[in-house]
């Protein structure tokens, strides 16, 4: 997989803190921080959407059954906001 380049600014005592912790795990800083976004659940578009695909595929409702799910989620999670 072709992976690109990012430049990020962190203060010199997280910067010390990764390394060191990249270095404890006997990893890249790249790959700490590519776990990260694993962990927190960040994915990319084709990742996401075959996640999706796969979510409909052990899916027992209906479309409209789901639409209807997913809006009342929603609807009682901005309601507890």
């Amino acid at each position: 997989m072709q992976m690109s380049r990012l430049t990020i600014t962190l203060s010199e005592p997280r910067y010390r803190a990764l390394k060191e912790a990249a270095v404890q795990r006997d990893k890249t800083i790249g790959q700490l921080i590519d776990e990260s976004l694993d962990f927190y659940g960040i994915k990319s578009r084709d990742q996401a959407l075959d996640l999706v695909r796969l979510a409909r595929a052990h899916s027992v409702l209906s479309e409209e059954q789901a639409l209807i799910l997913a809006q009342t989620e929603v609807q009682a999670t901005r309601r507890a906001a």
